[in-house]
């Protein structure tokens, strides 16, 4: 019998395994210490960061990157509507409110020049998405005029690892930039985030908040309200493991995004959305169906042992975010859009058979 294939998993290799062991060897305390640290320089090394900051998950994260930006009660913050829940959930769990735009089709970011439509005088805060790696043209020109008007803009990068703007890793151009860490992820280590950050005063307020207030371990001096939200040594030394071999796994991804590009050329009834390969790391492999077939392709892809799942939904409409307002292309981006199989583990000849299935669904 055929192996399923999934839409995604995660990839621990040997010498992960013997990185945790070797590290659980020494008697290490599991806990936060040197081995975040080191995991913590290896993502600044690579992204060019001046500061990175561990957390628990990429939702943590974006929520310290907004209170250390001061994001509060009152405050608003503009979040793209096609995204991931936790790129709101964070806004909420500072204390903020949600102002959703619409996305860009080109790109499924956020229309950069309907976020500064959205802008009131109690914008505080723009969550800026690099969905599947992709980025709006003119995000620095757009980052420089938040700057002057004094809103902070938060990069969720959690989608990308291994991408760039302009030369510069996305989660560097904004005032913090999150990634994440979990199981789907290029990089990962089950769960996990991390913030980035050129800003020092910042990078220390964030230090402050993830360690109840205070400014150092041991100390029960509590300078501010704050939070228990460290990282582990355990997960550090997996994912220090996986950096040392992310140029291997970036190139693997878009070998893998080019192959399905490739075979799906010109096929009837789908769209891929452009993506520079040169610049751009994706996390899935992303394509735009007719949203009149797509349940039926899920359905025929599943039948044939092949996973995928659909695009976020828009979370304007969702019941946790429910707002006024409608956002035409996040929605329509939506109805179409779906993730194929895009594990590291994926061989050619399973993505030959993937595209040959769509095919012999949509070109009988």
């Amino acid at each position: 019998m055929t192996p399923f294939i999934p839409q995604m998993e995660p990839v621990i290799t040997e010498a992960d395994a013997e990185a945790v062991n070797g590290y659980l060897r020494t008697g290490g305390w599991l806990t936060e210490f040197r081995e975040t640290r080191r995991f913590e320089a290896s993502v600044c090394e690579y992204t060019g960061a001046r500061f990175c900051l561990a957390a628990p998950s990429g939702t943590l994260a974006l929520f310290l990157a907004l209170k250390a930006c001061g994001v509060g009660p009152g405050d608003e913050v503009v979040v793209p509507d096609l995204t991931m829940a936790a790129s709101a959930t964070a806004v909420i769990l500072a204390g903020g409110t949600v102002v959703f735009a619409d996305v860009e089709a080109k790109t499924l970011c956020l229309d950069l020049a309907l976020a500064e439509r959205a802008f009131s005088p109690r914008t505080r805060a723009v969550v800026l998405v690099s969905l599947n790696g992709r980025s709006p043209a003119g995000m620095v020109s757009f980052v420089a005029r938040c700057r002057d008007r004094g809103i902070k803009v938060i990069e969720d990068a959690a989608q990308s690892l291994g991408s760039f703007h302009d030369g510069r890793h996305l989660g560097t151009l904004g005032d913090c930039g999150c990634l994440s860490f979990s199981s789907q992820k290029l990089v990962t280590t089950g769960q996990g985030g991390a913030v980035l950050t050129n800003d020092e005063e910042v990078y220390r307020r964030m230090g402050q908040l993830r360690d109840f207030g205070r400014l150092e371990g041991g100390s029960d001096h509590y300078l501010s309200v704050g939070w228990n939200l460290k990282f582990t040594d355990l997960q550090a030394v997996i994912g220090a493991s996986q950096m040392k071999r992310l140029a291997a796994l970036i190139e693997r991804k878009k070998q893998i995004f080019a192959q399905y590009r490739e075979q799906l050329d010109g096929v009837g009834g789908i769209d891929i959305p452009a993506t520079d390969l040169g610049s751009v790391t994706p996390w899935f492999v992303d394509i735009l169906v007719e949203p009149s077939l797509k349940q039926s392709l899920m359905a025929h892809l599943q039948a044939q042992g092949i996973g995928s799942r659909p695009f976020y939904p828009p979370l304007h409409a969702e019941p946790a975010f429910a707002s006024a307002g409608t956002h035409p292309v996040a929605t329509e981006m939506s109805r179409r859009g779906l993730w194929l199989p895009s594990s590291l583990l994926l061989s050619d000849q399973q993505i030959a058979s993937i595209c040959g299935a769509i095919r012999g669904f949509l070109e009988p």
